[in-house]
């Protein structure tokens, strides 16, 4: 299944005004960050200080949570922490925009025929995959959009690449593909869709995760991407593919997003395919927290984002050491303001200056580790499955977010569903199992069998994060 239409006429003039935005913003990010790190730590504290301001005069929810607090410029640490539960529980009080409220929002989002397009004509609206076990809503406005878009293009080097490969890339064509989840409004598909919908002379295709691994190398085959992103467990199979003559394409430049990538996974990656990878660190909450470098670690966007590692206790760790959790404040979107936010990964900050240079703080994270199952076909053969589309499968059968699929056999999962009553437990796994089972007999995997599990769902002890997706015993093995 492929992700192309356009969901509304191309508007130039306003397609104009937003390149001359990011344009702006880009050379503004660029210029802070040549001029050193205290330019880039007065940025962030002059934002910083700007956005609690506006908060406390126009989130209820904000207001309230800094009653008491002087009436001046604060210092992060004298803030509350929020949690996604607590401000999702008052999502109207905790917008900025009287126009948005939670009934309309989720009505929207409700019809996936408005996957990229603007939400009261003005705003874009993502949701969460649900990580930590309970999904989100996240509304982004103008500027927080200019500014995404601008750090992206800062991180792939926009100018230099074009300069260094402009022959190639008019000889053989540009083409961008992203290989993602494509059924609903998750950051990575509205956000294609919406830069698409915008600059009608990309060339640019979106391809599910739900097809088969032989029919998804086919179409990336016949379309010849010059440029392709995705997940990093996605990437991983597709250099797979490319390694054994069946995936033959020649990119230029791949981006990974969404899951965790080790420096050897990367390399790897980047080896296969004979091209540079950038890696991105963010999440809904905030398309874009850090990019990978040379060196293997993440750097932070530190001029318009403050990650705070913390403790249990939400006091600050000390670099090198790892954190429990992470305070995220997103300093570009006002509509819907993201102080000191529980993100839940855990990351080790490192204590010097990194080695290639970049005078961003550098970080490095444990976040999504979901396994990549090996599982044994009828006729012997080993069939990968993506955990993110399993996932996907069951969070569109049930609406649960909750659950585990855990490999015991190399052709049994087991469910792991949270506690309640039999009836309701009973209805939600023969429902997933259904689900899991008709897309299992897609993969001609019709032979594996998928059960309920009497044990509940398990956060990993180290990061606190939901793995949604486990191999316990017996992957399969060719």
């Amino acid at each position: 299944m492929t992700s192309i239409t356009r969901m509304r006429p191309w508007d130039p003039i306003a397609s104009s005004t937003t390149y001359w935005k990011s344009s702006a913003r880009m050379w503004e990010i660029w210029w802070t960050r040549m001029s050193g790190k205290e330019a880039i730590d007065v940025a962030r504290q002059r934002r910083f200080n700007t956005l609690v301001r506006f908060a406390r005069d126009h989130s209820p929810f904000y207001r309230e949570a800094y009653r008491g607090l002087p009436e001046r410029d604060l210092d992060p640490r004298e803030l509350p922490t929020v949690t996604k539960a607590a401000l999702m529980a008052r999502f109207n009080d905790w917008v900025t925009d009287t126009e948005i409220n939670w009934e309309g929002v989720t009505e929207f989002i409700a019809d996936r025929k408005h996957i990229g397009e603007r939400y009261l004509d003005r705003y874009v609206v993502w949701k969460s995959s649900g990580s930590t076990g309970k999904p989100g809503i996240y509304v982004q406005d103008s500027d927080a959009l200019v500014t995404f878009d601008a750090l992206m293009a800062v991180q792939l080097g926009p100018v230099r690449f074009a300069v260094e490969h402009s022959w190639d890339l008019l000889a053989r064509g540009s083409r961008a593909a992203l290989v993602a989840a494509t059924g609903d409004h998750f950051a990575s598909i509205a956000s294609w869709q919406r830069v698409c919908q915008g600059n009608p002379w990309i060339v640019a295709r979106g391809f599910s995760i739900m097809e088969p691994l032989p029919r998804l190398v086919a179409q990336l085959n016949e379309y010849q991407p010059t440029f392709l992103a995705s997940y990093r467990t996605m990437l991983s199979l597709l250099a797979e593919e490319q390694d054994a003559g069946r995936l033959k394409i020649d990119v230029m430049r791949l981006w990974s997003g969404g899951e965790c990538l080790t420096p050897d996974a990367g390399a790897a990656i980047e080896r296969t395919f004979g091209c540079p990878l950038t890696n991105e660190y963010g999440a809904s909450e905030c398309m874009s927290i850090a990019f990978g470098c040379r060196e293997g670690w993440l750097h932070v966007n530190a001029d318009w984002v403050l990650l705070e590692p913390v403790d249990r206790d939400h006091c600050p760790t000390l670099p090198g050491e790892r954190s429990h959790t992470v305070l995220l404040s997103t300093l570009a979107n006002r509509v819907q303001p993201i102080i000191r936010y529980d993100l839940g990964d855990c990351i080790v900050a490192k204590p010097d200056r990194c080695d290639c240079g970049n005078p961003l703080p550098a970080i490095r994270v444990e976040g999504r580790r979901d396994d990549v199952l090996s599982v044994r076909a009828a006729d012997g053969s080993v069939v990968r499955l993506l955990p993110l589309a399993l996932t996907t499968v069951v969070e569109e059968a049930t609406h649960e977010h909750r659950f585990q699929i855990v490999q015991t056999a190399p052709d049994c999962l087991m469910l792991r569903l949270d506690p309640r009553g039999d009836d309701a437990r009973h209805a939600i796994g023969r429902a997933a199992a259904a689900a899991l089972s008709n897309y299992l007999a897609q993969q001609s995997l019709a032979n594996v069998q998928v059960k309920l599990d009497g044990r509940s769902p398990c956060s990993d002890g180290r990061s606190g994060k939901l793995r949604e997706v486990i191999v316990e015993s017996g992957p399969a093995k060719n």
